[in-house]
């Protein structure tokens, strides 16, 4: 390999197909002393490549990058210098590859957006370095599950598929943040604001919301900022109204899960009837027969049956007045009535046929009836013409027929690219009422088999304002614009806010710059950006976890994360109360063998052995901190005053074995001779919880904080 203070380097290899690249590296890397398999190596510079160039930087690693072309229009600021060298050249390319460093890598992420040539090269990774791990965006699930078999240390994702919870949760604009499956067993992540009526007001402590089928994740007072991490709450305080609860539970199925308006139920006839006549009445005949003509007119076949139909009718009034008005004693209006009708269903000869008619008729009324049947005739063929039009129609389109678009209450999806289709498979799932926006620059037209119960309107970013009036977007609940198209998706959103100020807007944005300036100006809107927050799941793949799926909550990334507990893990040996406290961590299910049953909320006094599987909700920072193995600080001790009796000591010094994890014999021997003060530090809520389990055994202790210069 070329010297690293070299300006740049270009190779041609013929074998290659004369592969043009050139390196660019980074003056301010440090090469110095690093690991043989200390490198993370991203493929395809991107706005996925490069938020997950930033994320890995977090983690204080070494990262290089490979690009088909140099730019200079980052949406990460200053991405070069985050990167040792800068590869410009197709990385399916053999010598590509080892240029940018394949053979000392750690793990190889190929992020390009076409997915064929990710695939294409990690078969060439596996070639180059048999133990890095491989990380690609691709969607193809068999082929992935293939590959995963065929290549080993591999994992695959879709970069705009990960999101798309984040995206329908947000659209929802309920209390739910999170929702997903775990063994067959479905969880929900609730916000919950708690009023004065709440049963849990004045009622319960936090720590008493934990049960076997929930845990408290956050809270906070009314006036209060919200916490950042999770664990910043005293499990001690009373629930008060104006608190605001963050939670993870355990849910029966998935219409219980979410929060979902009722679908609209059918009106009646009568009701229908009544509804009609009503709005006649508010709204005047005029404006509503005026609106009626404009929505006909955009159907010919449905003007034209109007237009006959009236005629018909006033045929049929003029015909029957006109056979009273002529035989006022010998015609009844019944009889009037029903020969008009006759007449114009073509039976003039069944009332004229003989040549002498019982009642004698003028030869202007005999030559209107005449007309009536001719009338009637072509009416007749132009109802049967335009019945086996429709029936045709109905025959040839049945397949692709969509329902209306709803009239309020409903969530619009502008975009349905794949991070629309995503979000709008999910909000069905979830019975929520939706009509879609295709537009032109978002992508392929939806999956008529994914969704072919979704209200879709065909629509153009120029104009914006014609699609977002077909889906009466001014009644609608929330409106999800996830276009290709960002200053298009600024404009919709101001659209719509204007327009209808109480519907919950989410946008999708790319440049985190422009995210977070539209986040200040616009605090109304939900802000979210699909690739930064799937980079956070493809850069925990990276070093070793498997992501099942992510949820936002409190304007973080939350991974659902994966631990298989191998014997050089930093886990490996630890209770789950020091894996929650120590790396701020929240365990959620917990197997100690493939055969055993799994533990959903499982003890904080389980012990961590090697094989386990745990699962887990973390943020960036506490898979950083796992990474490395740097818990946090442990800052507190129990003193513990006084046992009732020598049973109470006894089941004393036994639970603070099991709560703490400390030997028993250093158990037993304060327990024998209290007071004392446990010298073993303990993290808050591990200790608090340790009092309250020492109370139940009839001990008395409280907590007492170990000055700051003295934690460890």
């Amino acid at each position: 390999m070329s010297s690293p203070s070299q300006d740049s380097v270009r190779l041609e290899n013929s074998s290659q197909g004369a592969a043009n690249f050139t390196v660019l590296p980074n003056p301010s890397a440090d090469s110095t002393n690093r690991s043989p398999t200390s490198l993370f190596l991203v493929c395809g510079l991107g706005g996925l490549g490069q938020y997950c160039v930033s994320v890995l930087k977090e983690f204080e690693v070494t990262v290089s990058g490979i690009d088909v072309a140099q730019t200079k229009d980052w949406l990460v600021p200053d991405l070069p210098n985050l990167l040792e060298s800068l590869t410009v050249g197709d990385f399916r390319q053999q010598n590509v590859l080892e240029q940018a460093g394949i053979r000392r890598c750690r793990a190889v992420l190929l992020v390009a957006s076409d997915e064929r040539i990710n695939v294409e090269a990690a078969f060439i990774v596996r070639m180059l370095n048999p133990e890095a791990r491989i990380i690609i965006r691709s969607d193809k699930q068999n082929l992935n599950q293939l590959l995963g078999e065929r290549l080993g240390n591999f994992v695959a994702f879709e970069a705009t598929q990960l999101p798309a919870a984040a995206f329908a949760l947000a659209a929802l604009g309920s209390g739910i943040r999170g929702f997903f499956s775990l063994n067959d067993h479905l969880l929900r992540v609730v916000k919950q604001q708690i009023d004065p009526g709440h049963p849990w007001c004045d009622r319960r402590q936090i720590h008493e919301l934990n049960s076997r089928t929930r845990r408290v994740l956050s809270h906070w007072t009314e006036g209060t900022s919200q916490p950042s991490q999770f664990y910043q709450w005293d499990p001690d305080a009373k629930v008060q109204a104006g608190d605001t609860l963050i939670y993870i539970e355990v849910v029966d199925s998935g219409v219980d899960a979410i929060q979902v308006n009722k679908a609209e139920r059918q009106p009646s006839l009568w009701q229908s009837g009544q509804g009609f006549a009503a709005r006649l009445m508010h709204g005047g005949m005029k404006q509503r027969l005026q609106e009626f003509w404009e929505a006909a007119d955009q159907n010919q076949t449905r003007q034209v049956a109007v237009i006959f139909g009236l005629i018909v009718f006033a045929l049929l009034l003029f015909g029957a007045f006109l056979f009273k008005l002529t035989y006022p004693d010998d015609v009844s209006v019944a009889d009037a009535f029903y020969t008009t009708a006759v007449l114009l269903l073509g039976g003039y000869a069944d009332i004229f046929g003989g040549f002498k008619p019982d009642i004698p008729l003028p030869w202007w009324l005999r030559l209107f009836s005449f007309g009536l049947s001719l009338s009637g005739t072509a009416f007749v063929g132009i109802l049967y013409a335009l019945l086996t039009e429709k029936l045709l129609t109905a025959r040839f389109q049945f397949a692709t027929r969509r329902p209306p678009v709803p009239k309020r209450d409903h969530v619009v999806v502008i975009g349905l690219g794949r991070v629309g289709q995503g979000a709008a498979i999910l909000l069905r799932e979830f019975k929520q009422s939706l009509a879609g926006v295709n537009v032109g620059t978002s992508g392929a037209v939806p999956d008529q088999i994914l969704l072919p119960e979704l209200p879709l309107v065909e629509g153009n970013l120029n104009q914006i304002s014609d699609f977002l009036e077909k889906v009466n977007f001014s009644t609608a609940k929330s409106v999800v614009i996830v276009t290709e198209d960002e200053v298009a998706n600024l404009e919709i959103g101001l659209m719509v806010h204007a327009a209808n100020p109480e519907s919950n807007l989410v946008i999708r944005t790319f440049d985190p710059r422009f995210s977070e300036s539209l986040s200040k100006l616009f605090p109304y809107a939900k802000v979210l950006s699909a690739y930064a927050i799937s980079a956070e799941a493809f850069v925990a793949a990276a070093f070793g976890e498997n992501i099942l799926t992510l949820f936002r909550t409190n304007n973080q990334t939350i991974l659902v994360t994966e631990f298989d507990i191998k014997s050089s893990d930093t886990l490996n040996g630890l209770l789950l109360s020091e894996v929650a406290y120590g790396y701020g961590i929240v365990a959620l299910l917990h197997q100690r063998h493939p055969s055993e049953p799994v533990k959903l909320m499982p003890s904080q006094d389980t012990r961590l052995e090697v094989g386990d599987r745990l699962v887990a909700l973390a943020m960036i920072d506490g898979l950083q901190r796992v990474e490395r193995g740097i818990k946090a600080s442990r800052r507190w001790l129990v003193k513990v005053e006084k046992a009732m009796n020598q049973e109470a000591a006894f089941e004393g010094a036994t639970t603070i074995a099991r709560v703490t994890g400390c030997p028993l014999s250093l158990a037993r021997n304060l327990c024998n001779n209290l007071p004392g003060v446990l010298k073993f530090p303990l993290y808050r809520h591990q200790a608090q919880r340790l009092v309250r389990e020492l109370s139940k055994c009839q001990v008395t202790a409280y907590l007492s904080p170990i000055p700051t210069n003295a934690a460890k």
